[in-house]
């Protein structure tokens, strides 16, 4: 059976859709068969459930030759008690960094530290985190979450950075907003932009449809006006295509110090590797935790094909 890039794309948005679920996800994780079979299907893109499992996943990303990023997944808490739980696994997490001395950046979604509870909450969580990691000897790296929540996420960046002005943030290609965005980060002082393509289910008013022929465009122009800046630049993408338009256009000024090339845990490995043996600066992202839902749907979502992945990982282990 062939399917057409239509119905490829069909797949693509039930995914997204069903990922932004709650309610959904609420009754997959509480339903022990269905949550048996979400985590068997997770696995390929999680370094585990624990900080520790996580470390050990960093240990192998650094025996590769790359530098790593850290998160323990999770988004749209609602629950102050939850948030202040939440917030003491990544002053857990940088605790053990500190003792093992393990260099790593720090990534979370400030939805995930009580952002969507109060503003206020959120950025105070991120405070904490954000002096935890820098006694860590390292930093934050702020993600990106649906455009709703884009001007509160850039905001509280924004009032974050004057304390802890190398914390990162995340900007995304297909917004329509990105290119102003992007030049209001850059009147900033601040650590790295990461600039991803953007997963989220998105309205076409508000971003391009990730089959937008001018997307790829878009996103080459992004990085040569970071890269032009001198600001440091995570380029994260799988995206083999966009990944040879980006040397014919930048070529060596990809191999400033300044510029990483940045790929998620199970997904582009044998390319990440490619890249690390030609020259370029290259950091692989390790994702831990139980709250895998929205994170493993919009990765499968990113390439439909990866259903039949997961069919095949739904095997007795």
């Amino acid at each position: 059976m062939h399917l057409s890039p239509a119905e490829i794309e069909m797949a693509a948005e039930n995914l997204r859709a069903m990922a932004l679920d709650e309610q959904l996800k609420a009754q997959v994780m509480a339903t022990p068969a269905l949550a048996g079979i979400a985590r068997r299907i997770s696995q390929r893109y999680l370094a585990g459930d624990t900080i520790d499992s996580a470390l050990d996943q960093i240990a192998q990303i650094s025996g590769r030759g790359h530098l790593s990023s850290i998160e323990c997944v999770g988004e749209s808490v609602r629950d102050s008690d939850v948030a202040e739980a939440e917030t003491r696994i990544f002053l857990d997490i940088s605790e053990q960094l500190k003792i093992s001395k393990t260099r790593t950046t720090l990534s979370l979604d400030l939805s995930h530290l009580g952002s969507l509870i109060d503003p206020e909450l959120g950025l105070r969580n991120a405070r904490r985190v954000a002096q935890a990691a820098r006694e860590a000897g390292t930093y934050l790296m702020i993600s990106a979450e649906g455009s709703e929540r884009t001007e509160l996420v850039l905001g509280l960046w924004q009032r974050l950075i004057p304390e802890f002005p190398e914390t990162g943030i995340t900007l995304q290609a297909r917004l329509r907003r990105t290119p102003q965005d992007l030049m209001r980060v850059l009147e900033q002082p601040g650590g790295p932009v990461r600039l991803v393509k953007g997963a989220f289910q998105e309205p076409v008013d508000v971003a391009l449809a990730r089959n937008d022929s001018s997307l790829a465009e878009r996103y080459v122009n992004l990085v040569g006006i970071l890269v032009a800046s001198g600001r440091r630049t995570n380029i994260a993408t799988h995206d083999a295509r966009l990944i040879r338009n980006l040397k014919q256009k930048l070529g060596s000024d990809l191999l400033s110090p300044q510029v990483e090339f940045e790929m998620l845990q199970g997904l582009g490995a044998q390319q990440l590797d490619a890249l690390h043996e030609e020259g370029f600066n290259t950091r692989e992202y390790a994702v831990f935790g139980p709250e895998f839902w929205l994170y493993v749907l919009n990765r499968i979502a990113e390439d439909p094909q990866r259903i039949m992945l997961a069919v095949a990982d739904l095997r007795s282990s």
